[in-house]
């Protein structure tokens, strides 16, 4: 029986050990990998390939350069579970334009695991199992995100600022703050779109506070490992996307968006294109649309060179689809993603809604 009731506590035992081993380490080159999953379910049913064709709300984002394609305020919202549902992300976001040559926007994400079993004082001091020393805590990451965009003098050229605040709570165990910069640029040529993307552009730093009579209570669980405070700092090192898009308009009210990325980080990584100086992943994303009302999406991205177990290479990817619906200024998307290689078969059904205001009005 207490062999049962203990395999029932692994599940989300699992997850408070993953993200306590992610947290209580050395400092790291990266951390608040939950800003890179991406927000919309219409740009991720394009895996995420929407740097340069980005030109509403969801730009807090992806571009806030594109904020300016704006006509009036816009709110957004979605809602997503990963991990067989043990985690949820949540996002919403508005913005609007200010005159004719800016516009501004906000966006908060939340990434978290709830009502996870904290199972450290299981165990008493005299080796007796005790159910009742079970409790339970949340392990939760925020992204606040303040956005400004301005047209530049060279025609068709427009900039936006992305400031982040991040805040990251492992239940009572320990908390950090973050603060970070994103710049993005785009730029139209002959209804040919380019975007750039630089985010953490300065470095992003987490600065953690740990509570150590809590860390006292484990930093002996496992003998030899653990015997001093981890490092308090964390450092997210930038990144940059490349993208291009183009808009083809057919004579039936139909039309599809071509749109592509490359992704790319300063680190060596399983990258398909991957060197000491730079590793790159594309992405490549379509949209068909019939009379601005029905959108059918598709993408391929994250290709990676994966290790197999006899040593061998691969090239693993992550295709994406997704539909929408847009009447009289609301919009419903809905994304089926890949969140790994195609053998773990773990998919994610993510839904986002977006409203213009105007409509109110």
């Amino acid at each position: 029986m207490i062999f049962a009731k203990t395999l029932q506590l692994k599940k989300k035992e699992f997850i408070f050990l993953l993200f306590t081993s992610i947290t209580f380490s050395q400092a790291v080159k990266y951390s608040n990998e939950f800003m890179n999953i991406g927000v919309d379910a219409a740009a991720l049913g394009m895996s995420n390939a929407a740097v340069a064709n980005t030109s509403d709300v969801n730009a807090v984002y992806w571009n806030p350069a594109g904020l300016l394609a704006l006509e009036d305020g816009q709110v957004a919202f979605m809602h997503a579970s990963y991990f067989a549902n043990i985690a949820q992300y949540d996002y919403a976001a508005y913005a609007k334009p200010i005159d004719n040559e800016s516009a501004w926007g906000i966006s908060l994400i939340r990434f978290g695991v709830d009502d996870i079993l904290n199972t450290t004082q299981l165990i008493d001091a005299s080796g007796n199992i005790d159910y009742n020393r079970i409790s339970k805590f949340s392990t939760a990451d925020y992204g606040l995100t303040f956005s400004y965009a301005r047209k530049l003098k060279f025609s068709g050229l427009q900039y936006g600022v992305n400031t982040k605040i991040i805040r990251r709570v492992i239940g009572t165990f320990a908390n950090s703050w973050g603060f970070g910069f994103d710049v993005g640029l785009q730029f139209e040529k002959n209804d040919w779109h380019f975007g750039l993307m630089l985010r953490d552009i300065t470095t992003t730093y987490n600065v953690w506070s740990i509570n150590e009579d809590e860390y006292n209570k484990i930093k002996n669980t496992v003998v030899g490992q653990n015997q001093d405070l981890p490092q308090s700092t964390e450092i997210t090192l930038p990144k940059a996307q490349f993208g291009m898009s183009k808009k083809f308009d057919f004579h039936n009210e139909t039309s599809l968006l071509a749109s592509g990325n490359l992704n790319m980080q300063f680190i060596q990584t399983n990258d398909i294109f991957s060197t000491s100086l730079v590793s790159i992943d594309p992405a490549l994303g379509f949209e068909y649309s019939y009379t601005d009302l029905v959108f059918l999406r598709a993408g391929v991205g994250n290709f990676q060179t994966v290790t197999q177990i006899d040593n061998t290479k691969k090239i693993g990817f992550q295709p994406n689809i997704g539909v929408g619906f847009k009447y009289k200024g609301i919009q419903l998307d809905y994304a089926l993603t890949d969140l790994g290689n195609q053998s773990t078969a773990l998919y994610s059904n993510i839904f986002s809604l977006k409203v213009d205001l105007s409509i109110f009005r």
